[in-house]
């Protein structure tokens, strides 16, 4: 598979309790840009969210912004951005935000980025698609969630290779790496408006 030209970005519309979430978040936006990837994502301005979209444009980096019209005012709408798509659902969105991807990382964040990211992983072991998905792990966050995973896999409720698709670690260098040199086979993109419905 190509580089991917645009990366949908699911995190926190809040900082959390540590600078360094804040810090990775940034560093993350600012090596987007610096690679020349489109960020997808969320649309606010506040938390990880708008800090990640600020990186991106500070470094000339391109930024669409996907939202609900009900979390317009809720999330703050960043002003700023390359693009801003208002939708009438979240249905809509993590559609819409599907669609201007080639690959998706989990950054920090609360039940909204666990839903949004493990929607992908279960479209991705239906073979709905075969984009890069991975958690950037920041202070330990997602070491729950790997021990997890892998109880699935022990368990007889994920396979091993499904798993084994997921990247999940702590350091920015590998997983640009790994997006870069990612095979996700030859399966061509089949969701869309037509096949989701909001």
């Amino acid at each position: 598979m190509p580089k991917p030209n645009s990366l949908c970005v699911y995190c926190g519309s809040s900082p959390g309790h540590h600078p360094e979430y804040t810090e990775q978040a940034r560093a993350f936006g600012t090596e987007m840009a610096r690679r020349g990837i489109a960020l997808i994502y969320g649309g606010g301005k506040v938390g990880l969210m708008g800090t990640v979209a600020d990186a991106v444009l500070a470094g000339g980096g391109k930024v669409i912004g996907v939202i609900p019209r009900q979390l317009v005012e809720l999330e703050v709408a960043h002003p700023g951005l390359s693009e801003l798509q208002v939708v009438e659902t979240m249905h809509q969105r993590k559609t819409r935000m599907y669609e201007l991807s080639d690959a998706f990382v989990a950054l920090p964040g609360g039940f909204g980025t666990m839903d949004e990211m493990f929607e992908m992983l279960t479209w991705a072991q239906l073979g709905l698609h075969r984009y890069p998905c991975a958690f950037l792990d920041v202070r330990g966050y997602y070491n729950g969630l790997r021990t997890m995973m892998d109880h699935m896999v022990s368990e007889g409720f994920v396979r091993a290779g499904q798993r084994e698709s997921v990247w999940l670690g702590d350091s920015m260098a590998a997983l640009f790496d790994w997006m870069d040199s990612y095979d996700g086979g030859s399966a061509s993109r089949v969701i869309g408006p037509s096949s989701i419905k909001a």
